[in-house]
Order: C-alpha cells, then sequence, then structure tokens
C-alpha cells in the first residue's frame, strides 16, 4: 500500500514547474479553499449517512488539501506538511495534560483521571491562554476572538454563544429560550407589516440564531438538524412527485390543497417504513 511519504511525493511531482499538471500548477491558497470546504462536508455527509465503505476515500480527498496546502507554503518557504504535523501534535498534547502530564507523547501518567468538567474547562483555558499568545494586542482580546468568520451560520451561531455562556451572557434554560423565540418571531411578524426591507432581514436573522441558540439548550447540532430536515423534505417531495408521476400526473398541474393531501401522505408512509420512523 501507499504511504504518507508518497502522497507527499505525488503532490510535488503536480506541482513540478517542467512535468507537472498544468490545473495543479495554477492553483493558489485562495482557488483551493472552496475544494476543502466540499471535501469536508462530503465527509460529514458519508458519515451521516454511515457509508463508512466510501468514507475512507472521502478522508483521502480531505486530506489531500491539506497536503496541497503544504506544498504551496513549502514551495514559497513559509512551512512543510512537518510542521503542520508537529505542530498539531504539540497543540494536542499541550490541550491533553491529564493524559500527557510531564509533555511526553508516550509517558504514561500515573495519576488518577480527572473529572470530565475539569477537564473541559482546562481545555478552554488553554485555548483561551493560545489565543492571548496569538493577539497582537492583548487588551483588545475577545471571547470571540478566532471563531472563523467562514463557518456555516449555524455553527458560527452556535460558537459564539457558547463562547459568551462562558462568562454567564447565557439564558438559564431551554424553556426561557423558546420565550425569547416567540418574541423574536413577534418581532419578524411586526416588520413585515412596515415597509423596511432591511428591518425583516434583521428580525429573520434575530430568529434564525434564537432558533440556533434553543437548539444549543437541547444539545442539538443545529446543522444536523436542519440537514435532516432537508433529507425529510427530499424524500416526501420526491414521494410525492412518484405519486403523481403513477397516475399521468405532475406537480404544476395540482391545486396546493392537492399537494398538501400528498405530502401528508408521504409523512405517513415515512413513518411506517423501516429505519425512518
Amino acid at each position: 500500500m501507499y504511504r504518507l511519504d508518497d502522497l507527499l511525493h505525488l503532490m510535488a511531482r503536480l506541482r513540478d514547474p517542467r512535468h507537472g499538471c498544468p490545473w495543479d500548477l495554477q492553483q493558489s491558497y485562495a482557488s483551493i479553499v472552496p475544494h476543502t470546504i466540499e471535501e469536508a462536508y462530503e465527509v460529514a455527509d458519508a458519515i451521516e449517512r454511515r457509508d463508512f465503505a466510501h468514507l475512507p476515500g472521502e478522508l483521502g480527498d480531505l486530506l489531500f488539501q491539506v497536503v496541497y496546502y503544504s506544498q504551496l507554503a513549502r514551495e514559497e518557504g513559509r512551512f512543510d506538511f512537518a510542521a503542520v504535523v508537529d505542530g498539531i501534535t504539540r497543540k494536542l498534547i499541550r490541550r491533553h495534560p491529564h493524559v500527557f502530564p510531564d509533555g511526553d507523547l508516550y509517558g504514561v501518567p500515573n495519576r488518577p483521571k480527572p473529572a470530565e468538567e475539569a477537564i473541559r474547562q482546562r481545555w478552554e483555558d488553554i485555548k483561551a491562554e493560545e489565543r492571548a499568545e496569538k493577539a497582537a494586542a492583548p487588551e483588545q482580546l475577545s471571547l470571540l476572538d478566532d471563531v472563523p468568520l467562514a463557518l456555516p451560520a449555524l455553527s458560527r451561531s452556535v460558537k459564539l454563544q457558547k463562547r459568551a455562556a462562558r462568562v454567564g451572557f447565557d439564558w438559564p434554560e431551554a424553556l426561557v429560550v423558546v420565550d425569547k423565540l416567540r418574541e423574536e418571531l413577534d418581532e419578524l411578524l411586526e416588520a413585515m407589516s412596515g415597509s423596511d426591507p432591511q428591518a425583516i432581514v434583521d428580525e429573520l436573522g434575530d430568529l434564525l440564531f434564537a432558533a440556533t441558540n434553543l437548539a444549543r439548550h437541547l444539545a442539538v447540532d443545529p446543522e444536523v438538524a436542519l440537514r435532516g430536515a432537508n433529507h425529510r423534505f427530499e424524500w416526501r417531495f420526491r414521494f410525492i412527485e412518484q405519486a403523481l408521476r403513477a397516475s399521468g400526473r405532475s406537480p404544476e398541474g395540482c391545486s396546493l390543497d392537492e399537494l398538501e393531501a400528498l405530502w401528508a401522505e408521504a409523512k405517513r408512509a415515512e413513518r411506517e417504513e423501516p429505519g425512518r420512523a
């Protein structure tokens, strides 16, 4: 089997100025980013569908993205793949003092394992220290520093809320968030009665943010929940299309009431289908 060194050699060959691939030679950090995001989602999709037969391939595609960035950086004299491996290994050793108390990767800790909450708190403390080390102006430090702008909006909402919650800026329980959700819905309805399109956008954003907050309080990943809703919508809509196709009809030729009736039928069929309840 090929090994990691072979993949690194392959990447260097693809970027060889004389004999490499013309497409690969044209790429930059920025041009590769969309592929990286797509590959990460394909990994998540394979896991969600429990498609473990294809998961190694998807993980390989994602690994190749890291190798690609590292090759670009090596060509510019910035860093190489070995520096990436060294950096993440050192970071994880530092963030797991309960496993590596002496900073020894291969040493075995000779003390009781701390409570999970203590481990989580120490993890957050260490990350805060790392953020402080990276900051150019410590007096401007914010808990919200380094929450990536490029994250999907729902995921970024959760991260922002978690950061704020660490200093007590949080609702005490899920039911209180439900009240907030109703309040945001009322504000959206009020905006819809006016003539300011931006107000509608703002209030809808607040409603979505509150819904994400509720998901966090319920220990539900909103990205996972929404992907599940998307899958259910797809299954039900395809059910409608197939039912209409079987009778020689199409959605365009049906009234909304007819489509709603088929939608209800699709939901019943979904509940009765093994593995979908």
